[in-house]
């Protein structure tokens, strides 16, 4: 299967109906001086590119979840921006799905089995791209008030994305695809780099439409905090803050080694990197943007999973000693205005059953995803129209105690329930494969048209302020009105989100 680009021809493999290119350069290798750089279009090449096996990924070091969600050990190079694209055939004109892989701006890649995108391209005549793109210190680590010549380094990985989306532009009518119709997606980071590309000027009409899963415009750092994060690192490396030479002659792994320090210090609440408020590739926080009408003409699909953060404090000891005192301590960390008895006393309410550490869960899985979910939505109703969902499946693996953990429902979306490791994390039940089949069509509806409801679902009304009208996804889907309202209301008063 023989595809034209823009800078010459890729051959990739076609099976099942479905035409796979892999590997294919969106941008010139990172690397040398144009390390922390943004990214510059790819070189022109002739002849034919064999587009038949994916690409190194970010130098990243190793995650245990990625390795878990099936991932097989991928070479890992700055030499990374490279994406893969999923078609029914080369000709037509079809909607296309851009997914931003997720894990926390320091992991993960495009070619994760899980997102493989062929049920997309078979069940719903649509393309799929998927991506790498710099992350962590490579792609995140801002040096601009430390050194000359770096000033958008604090946003590489978010310029990158606007580099795949550009060549999306280009070049995806030569894969079946409709450059004016294009619907970016992605879940955790993945989703919060949706978030920040809605505020982000340069990525300004790239795309019409975005689904957000477990992530929204809240995850930024301020040039202060970013700043003084990377002096740790530089001081970790023995690198003094202004000498260039010193820092590009560093080792990739070494850089990504060295930013270990951080993960102590910044705690399991906060990110070690995320993309920075500099002034350049984002003139104000996304959130504020997006309220501003940045976001403006964009459909927004945007939810939340029930339980999101055992995923992270399933491994956590000290939720074994947590009590109420512990609680209102780490409340009044996040904001000391917080009511900490108050909100105890409402969660409990609704949660007659949970104990003091299950309390705490969904404590933070509201102040980590679902306020900030729904403050992006309200940001953007004054411009455009967003739909809203709540995953309530619970997972039954390991004695049910992960519930709707974070990323539960990464599978159901692509559809990919029999890809390795999923059944890890969803166990093999017969009722899985009906909410995926209701996700998978309400996400194939939405690239279409702009509207995730479809025949197999209950009417999905648009989000508004009376209503909330929120899409509950189980084993039955529901749509609730204002969802967990009396706790939403307490957080309305939260800044630190």
């Amino acid at each position: 299967m023989l595809a034209t680009t823009r800078s010459g021809l890729v051959r990739g493999t076609a099976h099942d109906d479905v035409a796979v290119f892999r590997g294919i350069p969106f941008a010139s290798p990172p690397i040398g001086d144009l390390r922390w750089q943004p990214p510059e279009r790819e070189a022109a090449w002739d002849g034919e590119r064999q587009a038949t096996t994916f690409g190194p990924i970010c130098t990243q070091g190793q995650m245990i979840l990625e390795q878990l969600m099936g991932g097989e050990p991928a070479r890992q190079d700055e030499d990374c921006l490279t994406l893969n694209v999923w078609t029914p055939a080369l000709d037509g004109k079809r909607p296309v799905l851009v997914w931003i892989h997720g894990g926390a701006f320091q992991f993960g890649s495009g070619s994760t089995p899980w997102y493989d995108g062929s049920k997309f391209a078979t069940n719903g005549d649509v393309v799929v791209v998927t991506m790498n793109y710099r992350l962590g210190p490579l792609g995140f680590m801002y040096l601009g008030d430390l050194f000359d010549g770096f000033d958008a380094s604090g946003n590489l990985g978010i310029l990158d994305q606007v580099a795949a989306l550009e060549w999306v532009r280009d070049n995806i009518a030569n894969f079946g695809g409709d450059p004016t119709n294009v619907t970016v997606f992605g879940e955790s980071a993945g989703a919060g780099s949706v978030g920040t590309l809605l505020g982000t000027p340069m990525a300004r009409g790239l795309f019409r439409r975005a689904v957000l899963q477990s992530g929204a415009a809240s995850w930024t750092l301020t040039t202060e905090q970013a700043t003084a994060r990377t002096a740790k690192v530089l001081a970790e490396l023995g690198v003094a803050p202004g000498d260039r030479a010193a820092l590009l002659a560093v080792d990739a792994d070494a850089i990504v080694a060295a930013s270990a320090v951080l993960g102590t210090e910044v705690g399991t609440d906060g990110l070690p990197y995320a993309p920075v408020h500099d002034g350049v590739v984002l003139p104000m926080t996304p959130i504020d943007a997006i309220a501003a009408g940045s976001s403006a003409d964009v459909d927004v699909v945007c939810g939340t999973n029930a339980d999101e953060m055992t995923l992270f404090t399933i491994v956590d000891p000290s939720l074994a000693t947590l009590d109420d005192a512990g609680i209102a301590e780490r409340l009044s960390a996040f904001d000391p205005n917080i009511d900490a008895v108050a909100m105890l006393q409402t969660y409990r309410a609704h949660r007659p059953d949970a104990s003091t550490q299950e309390i705490w869960v969904a404590m933070g899985s509201d102040r980590v995803f679902r306020i900030p979910a729904i403050r992006l939505v309200e940001a953007h109703l004054a411009h455009g129209r967003a739909f809203m969902y709540y995953f309530t499946w619970p997972s039954p693996v390991f004695g049910g105690v992960l519930k709707s953990t974070h990323a539960l429902e990464i599978p159901f979306v692509f559809d990919n329930l029999d890809q390795p490791g999923v059944g890890m994390l969803t166990g093999d039940g017969d009722e899985r494969q009906s909410i995926a089949d209701g996700m998978h069509a309400a996400w194939i509806a939405f690239a279409h048209t702009g509207d995730p409801g479809h025949d197999g679902i209950p009417a999905w009304p648009a989000y508004d302020l009376e209503r909330r009208a929120t899409m509950q996804i189980d084993a039955d889907w529901r749509l609730l009105l204002d969802p967990g309202h009396e706790t939403r209301e307490f957080w309305e008063h939260v800044e630190t989100i």
